[in-house]
C-alpha cells in the first residue's frame, strides 16, 4: 500500500514537472516562425526554473505573458521553482521601480576610442570634496535635442522642433575670431592640501594661476591648436566690487568688438557653486579615462527679463550643437543646459556662451581637463559649421 502511494506521488510530481516543462517550451518558442528558430529560442532562454517562475508570477513577454489563476496554481506546485523565487521576485521589483521613474532618456552613443587630451601635466590630487555625477534620469521636464537636455527656467517658449543641429554664428576669415572673457574672474576651485591659494573671498582668488582665468588660458591654447584665433581678456570684473560685474564686462566686450569686428564668438568662462540640502559643498565630475573631469553647464540668457536680446535662440542652438558633439565622446561630461531670463551679455553676438566649468568643490586640475575637452568639442563644432 505504501509502495502504491509512493509511486502515485512520484507519478504526480513527474506529471507536474512534465507539464511545467511543456509550458516553458511553448512560452520560449512563442513567436518563432520556423522549427529552427523555435529551437534557438528555447536554448537561449533563461534556465527552466527562472523562466517558469516568471510565468507563475505573470511576467511573460508583454501583456500576453499573464497567466490565469488555475495555470499559475499548477505551476506553483513544482519544487523546481523554489530555488529561483527570490531571484525573479527581485528582478520584478527592480522592473517595477524603474517603471515608476517615467520615460528614460535615450541611450547616448559612445565612440569606441574617444580622444582624451594629454593629462601628463595634471596631478589630479584628491582635494577631499565629495564627488557626484549629475545626469538626467528621465526626459520629463526637459526639452531634448539629440543628446542635449535643456532646462527652461525662462519665460520663453521653445521645443525640440527648434533644433536641427544648425546655428547662425560662423568663423570669419579674418582674425581674431573668438573672445574669451571672465565676468566673475576671481571664481576659483578647492585645491588639494599643500596647494592652497591666497583667498580674496570664499572660493575666490585674484591669483590667475588658480582661478577661472587659468581655465580660460587652457581653452585659448587648445583653440589655437585648431587654428582658431583667440583674444583672451584676463581681467577680473568682479573684483574688488562684485556688483556691476556684468556691466563692466559688457563694456569690455563692446570695446573688443569695435577694435576687432572679426569676432564671431564670445565665451564667458565661470564656475558654479553647488551644495547639498545641508549646505555641504560637493564637486560635479565625469569619468574620463582614468581621471575625473569637472562636469560643465551652458547657461543661456534670453530677453525674458525685459532687456533686448533678439537672437537668444541662436545662442541656444549653438549650445545644443556643442553639447551634442561633446556627449558623443563623453556621455556624462555635461549637465543639462540652463535657459534663464537674464541676458548675460549674450546679445552681443549670435555665438555667445556662458560656460560653468565645474563647481567650487572641483579641483583646478579637474577643471583644466574639462577646459581641454570643451575647447576640442567647441572647435570641432564651429569648424564643421564653417566648412573648415
Amino acid at each position: 500500500m505504501r509502495k502504491q502511494k509512493g509511486s502515485g506521488a512520484l507519478r504526480r510530481a513527474g506529471a507536474v514537472f512534465l507539464a511545467a516543462a511543456v509550458l516553458w517550451v511553448v512560452f520560449a518558442a512563442a513567436g518563432s516562425d520556423t522549427l529552427s528558430a523555435a529551437v534557438e529560442a528555447v536554448w537561449r532562454r533563461e534556465g527552466i526554473p527562472l523562466a517558469l517562475l516568471r510565468l507563475q508570477l505573470g511576467q511573460g513577454e508583454g501583456e500576453e505573458g499573464w497567466l490565469d489563476l488555475a495555470t499559475a496554481l499548477v505551476i506553483s506546485q513544482s519544487p523546481l521553482l523554489l530555488s529561483s523565487r527570490e531571484e525573479i521576485l527581485s528582478l520584478r521589483s527592480a522592473d517595477d521601480t524603474d517603471g515608476q521613474e517615467g520615460e528614460q532618456p535615450p541611450q547616448q552613443p559612445i565612440r569606441e576610442t574617444p580622444a582624451t587630451p594629454d593629462t601628463g601635466d595634471l596631478a589630479f590630487a584628491d582635494n577631499g570634496v565629495t564627488a557626484r555625477t549629475l545626469i538626467p534620469q528621465s526626459a520629463e521636464g526637459y526639452v531634448v535635442s539629440g543628446l542635449a537636455y535643456i532646462n527652461n527656467y525662462s519665460d520663453k517658449s521653445f521645443d525640440a522642433g527648434s533644433f536641427d543641429g544648425g546655428f547662425a554664428a560662423r568663423l570669419g576669415d579674418d582674425a581674431p575670431q573668438v573672445l574669451i572673457v571672465h565676468t566673475h574672474g576671481s571664481e576659483a576651485y578647492t585645491m588639494p592640501p599643500g596647494q592652497e591659494y591666497e583667498a580674496s573671498g570664499e572660493s575666490r582668488t585674484t591669483d590667475t594661476a588658480y582661478n577661472v582665468v587659468r581655465v580660460g588660458d587652457e581653452i585659448a591654447a587648445v583653440l589655437g591648436e585648431y587654428g582658431i584665433s583667440v583674444v583672451h581678456d584676463r581681467n577680473m570684473y568682479d573684483y574688488p566690487q562684485y556688483n556691476g560685474a556684468y556691466d563692466r564686462s559688457l563694456a569690455a566686450i563692446e570695446a573688443y568688438q569695435e577694435k576687432y569686428p572679426s569676432l564671431s564668438f564670445v565665451l564667458d568662462i565661470h564656475r558654479d557653486a553647488i551644495s547639498d540640502s545641508e549646505g555641504n559643498p560637493y564637486k560635479v565630475v565625469s569619468q574620463v579615462g582614468e581621471q575625473l573631469a569637472a562636469q560643465m553647464t551652458f547657461v543661456i540668457g534670453t530677453d525674458g527679463g525685459g532687456l533686448q536680446h533678439d537672437h537668444w535662440l541662436e545662442n541656444l542652438k549653438l549650445a545644443a550643437a556643442v553639447q551634442n558633439t561633446l556627449l558623443e565622446d563623453y556621455p556624462t561630461l555635461m549637465r543639462p543646459i540652463t535657459v534663464r531670463n537674464s541676458r548675460y551679455n549674450q546679445h552681443c553676438t549670435t555665438g555667445s556662451l556662458l560656460v560653468e566649468m565645474g563647481a567650487a568643490g572641483n579641483s583646478l586640475d579637474e577643471a583644466l581637463l574639462s577646459a581641454r575637452l570643451f575647447a576640442k568639442g567647441f572647435a570641432e563644432t564651429i569648424l564643421a559649421a564653417s566648412g573648415q
